[in-house]
């Protein structure tokens, strides 16, 4: 099928061996305005990646010549093509079969009989997550980690910090919107802070989790820009606050500030990096248990023998870059493995070395 020559539709490779679902799938995938190409069986499913990249592959698994597990393992191996979304069907439902799926770093699976808006939500939300990365692509982390600890107890920022009132921000509670335009910088007294930017559709990324010690909202003080993420309290938060012109006078009259500055946003945007390739390229348990592991290296508390915290699956999900629902589903696993523990919606973390190792 051939796209609309004034509308840059979105292409997709469906591989399906059966005939009947093959074109059924295709015919409403191409209802929905998207470009579809379709294969009888993995090897050809294959060549056409190759030949003609897709931005989003729906793949089957039980099929002839080359299964759906092959599709992947070498799709996955192809660096021209190990970055597109890849989503399995299959006829079996059994636990085992979904879980081989997910763990070698499939976006998604899809169960047959499947309805049309089942699949397509799917689609849309993994096209969705790939517009976000791409539109954050290059763009520095939001959060100044810990300046005060960094510059020692003498520098200016502390006397900027103990001149400004402490504003008290409730659970769940909106410190800035994107699109809105920065007066002040925000510091940390006490409290937990999440930044996040939301797709077209309201889906959740949360790209910072911030805590007592950190500095935040400053790079749109920096390029003069409206913010580009939201940021809300996970919790009852005390947060100080400069303003404007008095960041900006800091940061251009002290050297050793404005030095630290720029050496943090640079050590930020690798760890930015790091984490579009883990969203990109981790397998769904490997980014819940980084989401754990990035919990516990935030919030734990000193000579804490086993972390332990409450938070939102919603927000849980947002961290590790899936669906809530997923998220649940793996969680239940780890429990069952002995990796966590869950108590009265309270996650606590038994087996960190063995979340750590877990193989992508």
């Amino acid at each position: 099928m051939t796209s609309n020559k004034n509308i840059q539709m979105e292409k997709i490779l469906l591989i399906e061996d059966n005939e009947a679902l093959r074109e059924n799938t295709a015919e409403i995938l191409a209802l929905a305005n998207y470009d579809i190409t379709t294969a009888e069986n993995g090897k050809i499913g294959v060549e056409k990646a190759i030949a003609n990249p897709p931005d989003l592959i729906v793949c089957d698994i039980m099929m002839p010549v080359l299964d759906g597990y092959g599709v992947f393992q070498i799709i996955s191996k192809n660096p021209d093509l190990q970055h597109i979304p890849f989503i399995f069907l299959s006829a079996k439902s059994e636990r085992t079969d979904l879980r081989k799926g997910m763990e070698m770093g499939a976006d998604d699976y899809i169960t047959k009989p499947f309805s049309d808006a089942e699949l397509i939500n799917a689609i849309r939300a993994r096209l969705e997550k790939v517009r976000i990365h791409q539109n954050q692509g290059g763009k520095a982390i939001e959060t100044w980690y810990q300046i005060i600890s960094d510059l020692g107890n003498k520098d200016e920022m502390h006397k900027a910090l103990e001149n400004h009132d402490v504003i008290d921000y409730k659970k769940k509670q909106t410190i800035y919107s994107e699109g809105q335009h920065p007066n002040k910088l925000y510091y940390i007294q006490s409290g937990k802070v999440k930044i996040f930017k939301t797709s077209d559709g309201g889906k959740e990324l949360i790209t910072g989790l911030l805590s007592a010690g950190d500095f935040f909202g400053h790079i749109p003080l920096i390029e003069n820009a409206v913010y580009e993420e939201f940021a809300e309290t996970l919790e009852e938060s005390f947060i100080r606050v400069i303003p404007r012109k008095e960041f900006e006078q800091l940061i251009t009259t002290n050297q050793e500030i404005a030095l630290k500055v720029i050496k943090l946003l640079a050590n930020n945007i690798a760890e930015k990096e790091q984490q579009l390739v883990a969203l990109a390229y981790h397998s769904l348990r490997k980014r819940v248990a980084d989401a754990l592991l990035t919990l516990k290296k935030k919030y734990a508390k000193e000579n804490e023998e086993h972390f332990s915290m409450s938070i939102s699956r919603e927000d849980l999900a947002n961290i590790a870059g899936t669906a809530t629902e997923s998220l649940i589903r793996t969680l239940s696993d780890f429990k069952n493995e002995k990796l966590i523990e869950i108590k009265d919606g309270k996650i606590t973390i038994l087996e960190e070395k063995k979340l750590l190792n877990l193989f992508n």
